[in-house]
């Protein structure tokens, strides 16, 4: 029996050891199923034999005082600015998404912004342990150049704390906030998702999202996620009011009998800026890592058709390649 990441009272989405999503498929896969994927049913899209470089990188301020800049750094990892503030959602800098140096998927687009050309970091937000989200040696490299707070959803502090014990790592249930000043506070958010790092550890830490409250508005961060019933993401208009910008993944998708459950596609992404009212969306979680079959672009082809399909504008929703900037003037 493995030991548990996380020990508290059940709840809805706790049994006492491992947590689940409530009212959603289940995400664990078996062996036959993998198997399955891997062998039997395969039809992989086209990735490029040598990576691309990006058209430029960011060299972000130190800081901006109004407003809100997003740049994408790549997969996940985004620097999200305003207030003063410098955060960075699930930050990898690694070349590979794996346990192990030369095996697992590697890098195939750089950083879009080097590591030392960082502003200070005040904040790192982990939305859940797998390897692609929570890269531990580039945290260590966070914590020695910047000695950020690091804040993840329950059970991941115990992932952290045994590779890097000298990282304090806050943690919250589903609904926790966290004061980053006096005007802004991340909150944790579900997500329709799973975890694991070994093969014995599926779901014993709890994943999520993140609203950050601020005065331009709230930015919600959807982490990885499944559409399901659309609840979780309704759930946001209701408590926090639209966002003004919502960051969703639209990449790791094929093929769907498979994904759905764990990964949003384009079409149901565009579901979530419709089901949020967000103002404005960027899309992430594509394009770095090859992590599912669907080719390197087609993310990009199928939000076009999605939000033709919705009829909305193509520049409501803008995927972010890495080196790319989003801006918003003060409100």
């Amino acid at each position: 029996m493995p030991r548990p990441y996380h020990s508290g009272a059940p709840s809805d989405h706790f049994d006492g050891m491992r947590f689940f999503n409530p009212d959603h498929p289940s995400t664990d896969k078996s062996l036959h199923d993998l198997l399955r994927w891997r062998r039997q049913e395969r039809v992989r899209g086209a990735w490029p034999a040598v990576p691309p470089l990006p058209v430029a990188q960011d060299v972000p301020p130190a800081a901006i005082a109004g407003g809100i800049r997003v740049s994408m750094v790549g997969h996940a990892t985004v620097l999200i600015q305003f207030k003063g503030l410098n955060i960075l959602t699930d930050p990898v800098w690694s070349q590979r998404a794996s346990p192990l140096p030369l095996l697992g998927p590697r890098r195939f687009t750089p950083p879009g912004i080097a590591f030392d050309a960082l502003p200070p970091i005040h904040a790192v937000l982990i939305s859940h342990n797998h390897y692609d989200h929570l890269d531990l040696p580039t945290l260590k490299r966070l914590w020695r150049a910047h000695r950020p707070r690091v804040i993840a959803p329950l059970g991941n502090d115990a992932v952290i704390r045994r590779k890097v014990p000298q990282i304090p790592v806050e943690t919250g249930d589903w609904g926790a906030r966290f004061a980053l000043s006096d005007e802004v506070c991340a909150v944790i958010h579900p997500a329709n998702h799973w975890s694991a790092r070994t093969l014995r550890d599926r779901r014993l830490a709890l994943w999520g999202g993140f609203v950050l409250e601020t005065g331009e508005g709230p930015v919600y961060f959807v982490g990885d996620t499944g559409y399901g019933s659309g609840e979780v993401f309704r759930a946001v208009r209701r408590a926090f009011g639209p966002p003004c910008l919502a960051i969703i993944p639209i990449g790791a998708y094929e093929p769907r009998w498979f994904m759905a459950p764990q990964h949003v596609d384009p079409r149901e992404a565009v579901r979530i800026l419709e089901d949020t009212g967000a103002a404005q969306a960027l899309g992430i979680h594509f394009g770095t890592f090859r992590l599912t079959d669907e080719a390197q672009d087609a993310p990009l082809h199928a939000l076009r058709a999605a939000l033709d399909a919705a009829g909305l504008p193509h520049a409501r929703f803008r995927p972010l390649s890495p080196g790319e900037v989003w801006q918003a003037p003060p409100r």
